[in-house]
């Protein structure tokens, strides 16, 4: 776990005082993830025959919003703690946030964007959904340098053990503790659902069928991660039966099931 890659102190230009400054690893994989993204998207868009510039501009639009969404979620389903203890409400700049938080508010921002400029709406969000997650699979591996989204304790021969006090002390990473490495775990599983969509994408039947697939797979994934996690409470449903991320994944899995019959019917793909 490398949260911090270099520090630079204070120092004085002329008669400023400029610094400390520190370069998070968190913050450079997620913009590694975003460039990957971007480029990826307008790879997809170019063998869709959309305008890849449009689609990357689409993409801008909806990291900016999901940014936004992901850390209000976190925000929201943790607000008796943020409000107990309103001195750590700067660790949201220091974790990933809460994903669903993110999507939720980027969709209508795409719908918006898309329609702007009559784009073919499910065209365009097959050619942005292997972006999103190989991003995503590359902004885990920022969680994981960062200790945030971390795991359970357990003796598996695979647990990770961090030891950086400043992880601790921002985003309440448990030191010295054998753990597991969900965030190692919710990255490979996105790079297996980034490789599913590109073949999905080369074969499909009818326009939207990689987003629903991208939906689908990637619920199921976060809903299996989320019996790992063991960072601080992100909300609880049905009586504490499921996390706030697992009851979203199971409506997200519902609603691609129930979308797909009539995108099937009403649409081809020539």
């Amino acid at each position: 776990m490398f949260p911090r890659l270099f520090g630079i102190p204070a120092f004085h230009l002329f008669r400023w005082e400029l610094g400390p400054f520190t370069l998070h690893t968190y913050g450079l994989l997620l913009a590694v993830a975003f460039l990957t993204g971007l480029y990826v998207a307008a790879r997809q868009a170019r063998k869709a025959g959309l305008d890849p510039n449009r689609v990357s501009d689409l993409g801008v639009y909806v990291l900016i919003a999901g940014l936004l969404g992901a850390k209000l979620l976190l925000v929201i389903v943790d607000l008796s703690h943020y409000r107990a203890h309103p001195e750590d409400f700067s660790s949201i700049f220091q974790s990933g946030g809460v994903f669903y938080g993110g999507l939720i508010a980027a969709l209508p921002v795409a719908v918006w964007y898309v329609r702007r400029h009559r784009l073919p709406g499910w065209a365009t969000a097959d050619a942005l959904a292997p972006g999103v997650v190989i991003g995503q699979a590359i902004g885990r591996l920022g969680c994981f340098a960062a200790g945030c989204c971390f795991g359970r304790p357990t003796s598996v021969a695979w647990a990770v053990t961090f030891r950086d006090a400043y992880a601790n002390r921002y985003v309440g990473t448990p030191l010295d503790v054998a753990i597991h490495p969900t965030q190692i775990y919710e990255s490979l599983l996105s790079l297996l659902i980034f490789f599913v969509l590109l073949r999905v994408a080369a074969h499909k039947r009818f326009h939207g069928q990689v987003l629903i697939a991208y939906v689908a797979l990637y619920s199921v994934a976060r809903f299996l991660v989320e019996f790992y996690r063991g960072d601080a409470s992100r909300g609880t449903v049905l009586g504490g039966l499921l996390s706030t991320s697992q009851f979203i994944a199971l409506l997200m899995v519902l609603g691609a099931a129930a979308v797909t019959p009539y995108l099937l019917k009403r649409q081809s793909v020539a």
